[in-house]
């Protein structure tokens, strides 16, 4: 255990990372299956509300603080960073290893807190509702205490990534020729060095009002609930492009890859949309918030600028479509992923761009119309790249051979399950159907059914994957794979050479 705790070296960080977002995730999974199971039918039989809002709170927790941030930040960014700049491991291989043990310390509270009752007010935990009045006890402390330290983790992680960007971006390459995913990897760095204390601060001054008597967000002492939701929003809105921008590197470098070019079409529009992602992102907060009372000019800004991220979007989509143009070759697992990631994350940024509308905006807000947008862009944009990082990487780090025919029936399972998991949310949104309900009417039933069903599919797709990851460990563990990192950079290797960084090994053996 102190071998793998205490390791500097950026593989075993990084397999760390990935172990422990796994563990995450199906946590965050398993909490999902229950609230459909909940959803699958009317009336209330899970035996107590509390119980099913505390599914929804700590589902969306976990998914996004414990499986999305450590895989791609912490797997994939320790992983492929120091690889594809040439260099034998991080900047600052100590801070990278305490990043780490704050992520497992982190993970052991929130556990804490869903042992003794967890939070029930929702992932955004909105006072007053938050406040001692309405959420008394430990447990909601002790979430709040876990988003801090797995926060705290996240910065050291960025310092890492940025310190490691800056001092060995000159060693393989000038800045206009680095991989995209490194571009994608510094711009997330950025964001949640810029964003994530600012989240610290609202938890900071939140956990005070519960606890110390002071009325930052208690309107019965002056407070305003309305600055948190600014403050928390701030973060909560570049935290998508968090999770999302490491998922364009890695379909990037996959989309270049199969059509067989160095680099996809038109790599310098592509790091400038990036950096206008990431820019713009940073400045449309408040569109989660136009119900609140702002007034009119507030909301068209913010409408406007919302609309706006649509473009440099737009950009990359066009730029992935251009560089698959003229594939000749069979479409294997790899091309499916990313043909379902584009058309997943198409529909859910048109079905953001009609949220940005304030007065459509006005009449969705708060129904299964917005849970369906973000799955579209999170369930299935974030892990769709996800897996497709995974099929790509894993047999290479690992040197296992994965079975292409599993890949594709896996991909046909998930991509039909989520699918008919979140279709249904769109038309249950129009008719009205409010999120976070524990019960419905009857006439939302058939729907519900429908999305409970599609969950139940995603599951089989899952279970699949992790038959075909043993499959591949147990049968061929020892296969010499070749597979072409970059156009320029061949590994030759049975996997990734057990210490420093896989260039030294691979030219080496070159």
């Amino acid at each position: 255990m102190l071998r793998w705790l205490m390791s500097v070296n950026h593989k075993d960080i990084g397999l760390m990372y990935v172990l422990v977002g796994v563990w995450g995730g199906l946590m965050g999974f398993s909490m999902s299956l229950l609230i459909r199971l909940k959803l699958g039918m009317g009336g209330v039989w899970m035996g107590s509300e509390a119980v099913y809002n505390v599914l929804v709170t700590s589902h969306a927790v976990m998914m996004i603080f414990f499986l999305v941030m450590p895989v791609f930040t912490g797997g994939f960014g320790n992983w492929l960073m120091s690889v594809m700049l040439g260099l034998s491991d991080t900047a600052l291989p100590r801070l990278n290893n305490l990043s780490l043990i704050l992520l497992l310390a982190s993970l052991g509270i929130m556990g804490v807190s869903l042992l003794l009752g967890g939070g029930k007010a929702g992932w955004t935990m909105y006072p007053p509702l938050m406040l001692s009045d309405y959420s008394s006890g430990v447990a909601v402390d002790l979430m709040v205490l876990s988003l801090h330290v797995v926060g705290f983790s996240s910065i050291l992680g960025s310092i890492n990534i940025l310190v490691t960007w800056v001092t060995g971006s000159s060693v393989a390459y000038s800045v206009d020729q680095a991989p995209l995913f490194v571009w994608d990897m510094v711009t997330t760095a950025g964001l949640v060095v810029l964003t994530v204390p600012v989240l610290a601060a609202a938890l900071t001054m939140l956990l005070m009002d519960r606890n110390l008597n002071s009325m930052f967000f208690d309107p019965c002492g002056g407070g305003s609930p309305i600055l948190y939701q600014h403050l928390f929003w701030f973060f909560g809105h570049p935290e998508v492009y968090i999770l999302i921008l490491p998922g364009f590197g890695l379909v990037s470098h996959a989309v270049s890859c199969l059509g067989g070019k160095f680099e996809v079409f038109g790599y310098l529009g592509m790091v400038y949309a990036l950096l206008s992602i990431g820019a713009l992102g940073c400045l449309v907060w408040a569109h989660h918030m136009f119900t609140v009372g702002l007034d009119i000019d507030t909301r068209a800004y913010f409408s406007a600028a919302s609309m706006t991220i649509a473009v440099p979007t737009g950009i990359k989509v066009f730029s992935w479509l251009a560089s698959m143009y003229g594939l000749n070759t069979p479409l294997n697992s790899t091309g499916m992923w990313v043909l379902g990631f584009i058309l997943m994350f198409v529909i859910g940024g048109l079905t953001g761009v009609m949220l940005a509308n304030s007065s459509l905006d006005t009449v969705f807000h708060d129904t299964y119309f917005v849970v369906a947008h973000f799955h579209y862009v999170l369930s299935m944009g974030v892990v769709f790249s996800l897996f497709l990082g995974l099929n790509i990487w894993l047999p290479l780090f690992l040197g296992v051979s994965f079975s292409e025919l599993w890949l594709k029936v896996h991909f046909i399972l998930v991509f039909v399950g989520v699918n008919m998991t979140f279709i249904p949310q769109f038309v249950l949104g129009f008719m009205g159907m409010p999120r976070r309900y524990v019960d419905f009417p009857e006439s939302y039933e058939w729907w519900n059914v429908l999305s409970s069903w599609g969950s139940g599919l995603s599951l089989l797709g899952v279970i699949l994957y992790v038959g075909v990851f043993f499959m591949a460990l147990s049968g061929s563990h020892l296969t010499v794979f070749h597979y072409q990192m970059t156009p320029s950079m061949e590994w030759v290797e049975g996997s990734n050479p057990p210490h420093h960084s896989g260039v030294e090994g691979s030219l080496s053996s070159l």
